[in-house]
């Protein structure tokens, strides 16, 4: 019998950001980035607003937080010790927040790519549908720019959900 495919939940957008072990330069023997903090809440498409903000530590096991590292995102290597597993992230994107079913979005192409590499390396079912936003590329396609821009100048105004909230509904306005 083939499986049931759940049908595509539109009513939320879940935004991502990822944090990842990194290094000044090149990693030491042995080591490889990965994913040590999992940001994100749910964007509602209808109203743009935003709920279920959360973070997520995620333990590393192919790597150790660097100084460098700390530096970047104020995580150390004693607070992402306490996270949970990427398998249990994974698991818990998709049991919490359908992640499956439902269209996602990050600022930039990292995040899609970083899962996606890590999750070849564990061995772990991607959590994420088919469907990702790209919320850097939609802003300069949405402004007119001849170049994506970083997200610092992107937060000049808005952070990543709100970036998205108010491209749909800009978006909604020209279609009336």
């Amino acid at each position: 019998m083939p499986e049931l495919q759940m049908s595509k939940k539109l009513d939320k957008i879940l935004v991502i950001d990822v944090e990842a072990t990194c290094w000044e330069g090149s990693p030491p023997p042995g080591q490889e980035s990965e994913i040590i903090e999992l940001g994100l809440c749910l964007l509602e498409v209808a109203s743009g607003q935003r709920s279920d903000k959360q973070s997520i530590l995620i333990r590393p096991e192919r790597s150790q937080v660097s100084p460098f590292c700390t530096r970047l995102t104020t995580l150390t290597q004693e607070q992402v010790d306490r996270g949970i597993t990427f398998k249990a992230a994974g698991l818990l994107l998709q049991q919490q927040y359908a992640s499956k079913n439902r269209v996602w979005a990050s600022y930039g192409d990292y995040d899609r790519r970083q899962f996606q590499k890590q999750c070849e390396a564990f061995a772990v079912s991607y959590p994420f549908g088919p469907t990702h936003i790209n919320v850097k590329n939609f802003f300069a396609l949405a402004h007119g720019l001849a170049d994506e821009v970083g997200m610092a100048k992107a937060l000049e105004l808005w952070n990543i959900a709100g970036i998205l909230a108010t491209l749909l509904r800009q978006l909604r306005r020209r279609d009336e």
